[in-house]
Order: structure tokens, then C-alpha cells, then sequence
């Protein structure tokens, strides 16, 4: 009992003297950092819309669940992307430099919010929405209650809507963990030991990367926290309403998650991706890339590619 004493003193000193540095010496790390696009006025929050190119067609990037900064990781598709249209990245309110908000992250809440944001920063529809991952809810909500103003939608690795999960209960507790541990810094040490994965050779900036980097201390808080813990009532709303039949649809999926599937279900993991793809209609299609789950980091050319041909 007294070296599990000693042991427990020590980790609580350890962390006093995280708390205290990181609140003294990172309190205003961000203050510095200039936002790469527009912040925009919606419902009286901040939000921030960066945008490249002048092509006819305009791309819209929305990220997925978790993304620190998505105008800095989506930069070398929005590069490429930018040769041939308009491309523009929406943050949504709690991540990148768009700021936290208390209103609910429902799916009409987004839609409202896509929507405001894209029209003050001057982008009128007809609109192809990106989504990744989680965003592929929001996108399928706003195709189905604004049909007119989404020309088509190329999916990256988009969460299914047709399987309906239970979020678990204990979700709450973990993100109490999580918001001592961003308090604390813990998560700023862990962070640099994690796996680079947005490399030079893959087109990111030296900016990019280190931005990207101090935006992962902020990631925990409590407007992004609401998102998950709604994501799957937002995925049982978007099943419950018919998807437009008139509305192109590419899907792109990644070999790692249909391998994670796979093993979760045991079988060839694409039962998954053929029951989503069945609920999006006879205009759906789908193409496989060799790739992680954050596929737009590492395989951009392969990407704009398969996008090119689509709108084509």
C-alpha cells in the first residue's frame, strides 16, 4: 500500500505540472495562427470556409469525425482538385479554426450551417458534396431535404446509414478522460509519438503539418463530443428518409475498412458497402482503393482521377 501510495503521488504530481504548464505556456497558441479562408457569421458563431480555384463546378469538402483541422489535412486534394474547379472546405463549428458552439449537432443543424456558410462566403448552388467518413450522414440529409441544390456526391469512405449501431453508454465517461487528459497535456505528448501521417512527398506543406499538429491538442471539446454521441441517432433520421433517385452518386471505399468489416463479420466485408450503396439508389457506384481510411492523405492522384471520370 505505500508504494501504490508513492505511485499515485507521483502521477498526481505529474499531472499538477502538466495543467500548470500547459495552461501557462500554450493558453494562447492559437491566438497567433491566421485562419486560411473566410470565418463566416452563422447563427452568431464563427465559422471557417477556405476555398481554391475557379472551375464552373464547385466541389464542397466536408470532413469526418475528429479531424483537428481539415483545411490543412484536406490541402494536397484541394490542390489538385483546384486545376479543374472550385473547390471549398467547410469546418465545422469545434474543429479547425471555426469555434465552438452549444447547438446541437444535428443533422438539419449541419445543413443549416453548410449551407449559411457556402452562401455568405459567395458559393451558390448546384453543389458536389465530398463528404468523408461521418459527413457522408450530413450530405445524405441535405441531398434528401435540398435535392436542387446537389449536383452529385463523391463519398470517401463515408459511414453507412443503412446499419444502425448502439452508441455505447460508456462514451460519456471516455470523453471525461479525454477532456483531463487535454487539460493536462497528455494528449499533447502522446500526439508526438504517434505515426507522421501527413507527409511532404504526399504534397502537405511544412505549415500544414505543424498547424495540423497544434490543432490536435484542441480536438477535445464539447461541441465535438456532441457530435458523436448523436451520430448515430443522425444516421437512424437519414434512414428513415428516402434518398433522391435522381442524384449521382460515387462512392469511394477503402480496402482497410472493408477489411475491418470483413473480420468484424466474417465474411468478404463488402455486404456492408453493397447495402449502403443499394440505399442510394440506381445512380450509385462505387470504386476500391488500396488505401487507409484517411485515403485523400496518400492517394490524391487516384482520387481526382476517379473524380474527373465521374463528372465526366
Amino acid at each position: 500500500m505505500f508504494i501504490v501510495g508513492i505511485i499515485l503521488g507521483v502521477i498526481l504530481i505529474l499531472n499538477i505540472i502538466g495543467f500548470a504548464i500547459n495552461t501557462i505556456f500554450f493558453k494562447d497558441e492559437l491566438q497567433s495562427m491566421q485562419p486560411y479562408g473566410q470565418m463566416i457569421d452563422v447563427d452568431g458563431s464563427k465559422m471557417h470556409v477556405y476555398s481554391m480555384g475557379n472551375g464552373e463546378e464547385t466541389i464542397v469538402l466536408l470532413p469526418g469525425y475528429g479531424v483537428p483541422l481539415p483545411s490543412a489535412d484536406f490541402g494536397p486534394l484541394m490542390r489538385k482538385l483546384s486545376e479543374r474547379y472550385t473547390v471549398v472546405s467547410v469546418e465545422y463549428f469545434g474543429v479547425g479554426f471555426s469555434e465552438e458552439v452549444e447547438t446541437p449537432r444535428t443533422n438539419e443543424n449541419y445543413t443549416r450551417e453548410i449551407r449559411t456558410a457556402l452562401d455568405k462566403a459567395g458559393f451558390k448552388p448546384p453543389y458536389i458534396l465530398m463528404p468523408h467518413s461521418a459527413s457522408g450522414v450530413y450530405s445524405e440529409y441535405y441531398a434528401a431535404k435540398y435535392p436542387e441544390e446537389i449536383s452529385s456526391i463523391i463519398m470517401l469512405d463515408t459511414t453507412s446509414t443503412v446499419r444502425i449501431e448502439k452508441t455505447p453508454g460508456y462514451l460519456k465517461y471516455i470523453f471525461s478522460i479525454a477532456k483531463f487528459q487535454k487539460a493536462t497535456g497528455f494528449i499533447r505528448l502522446t500526439s508526438n509519438l504517434a505515426p507522421e501521417t501527413k507527409l511532404i512527398e504526399n504534397g502537405y506543406t511544412e505549415k500544414e503539418r505543424e498547424d495540423y499538429k497544434k490543432f490536435i491538442n484542441y480536438t477535445i471539446n464539447d461541441t465535438m463530443i456532441d457530435q458523436s454521441l448523436r451520430l448515430m441517432d443522425n444516421v437512424k433520421e437519414v434512414n428513415r428518409i428516402p434518398f433522391p433517385e435522381d442524384i449521382p452518386v460515387l462512392k469511394i471505399i477503402s480496402k482497410q475498412s472493408i477489411d475491418k468489416i470483413a473480420k468484424k463479420d466474417k465474411n468478404d466485408g463488402m455486404e456492408y458497402q453493397n447495402d449502403h450503396l443499394d440505399r442510394l439508389g440506381k445512380k450509385a457506384s462505387y470504386e476500391v482503393l488500396d488505401a487507409t481510411h484517411f485515403m485523400y492523405q496518400s492517394k490524391v492522384d487516384e482520387i481526382v482521377d476517379l473524380v474527373n471520370q465521374f463528372l465526366e
